[in-house]
């Protein structure tokens, strides 16, 4: 096959995709016909091709999307002017200490912020797709271990944890220094967090 019909197969995939694809995924476009490699340059090509446009080729844990750049974010919201789901402080907290330091029992969590950690909280956080129990540590009770999954990575707009901003000052410094139990509710749009990941692209 031609370098520009693979390209274009590859361009017209990823677009229609509702999800990242895998290199895994898109050599089977080509009956694993063409290697990881090709595919791997052929996709560095997308991306400055499409350098100059309202889109963007990224790589995020899950795979390769298209999505809008940040700058198309304000014009686009115009389309969808609802609001983003509102998570308390008090969920962020626990998200980033999962995320920093996974994984990490609810007991861990605990002992980090000084208080009590809600159910309900956690359950949010699964229901999301952002945490998931991932194992058991041994010890009295066996207590469930958590870490952040690929989705979560995915709507940060990262390929990995390493990619996380460096922790700030106050949540290194242990329990009961570090947190207090919030209640004020705060706007979280995880699609803003990082200015490399906006409205991914698909309409399969």
């Amino acid at each position: 096959m031609m370098t520009m019909d693979a390209q274009r197969v590859l361009e017209t995939a990823l677009i229609c995709a509702q999800q990242p694809l895998s290199v895994r995924e898109l050599r089977a476009l080509f009956d694993d016909a063409i290697g990881a490699d090709t595919i791997k340059e052929l996709l560095a090509e997308l991306q400055m091709q499409w350098a100059q446009r309202g889109l963007e080729l990224v790589q995020v844990a899950s795979g390769w999307r298209f999505q809008s750049r940040p700058d198309m974010r304000d014009f686009l919201d115009r389309l969808h002017p609802e609001k983003p789901p509102r998570y308390s402080r008090a969920v962020l907290e626990i998200l980033a200490i999962i995320a920093y330091r996974q994984p990490v029992t609810r007991g861990d969590i605990e002992e980090v912020r000084g208080v009590t950690v809600n159910s309900l909280v956690l359950k949010q956080l699964e229901d999301r797709g952002w945490v998931e129990v991932i194992g058991h540590r041994e010890t009295v009770g066996r207590p469930a271990l958590l870490a952040t999954t690929r989705q979560f990575l995915d709507d940060l707009g990262l390929q990995s944890l390493d990619q996380l901003p460096e922790l700030d000052s106050a949540f290194s410094r242990g329990p009961a220094d570090a947190y207090t139990e919030p209640q004020a509710e705060v706007p979280f749009e995880p699609l803003e967090i990082s200015e490399t990941n906006q409205e991914p692209v698909g309409n399969a």
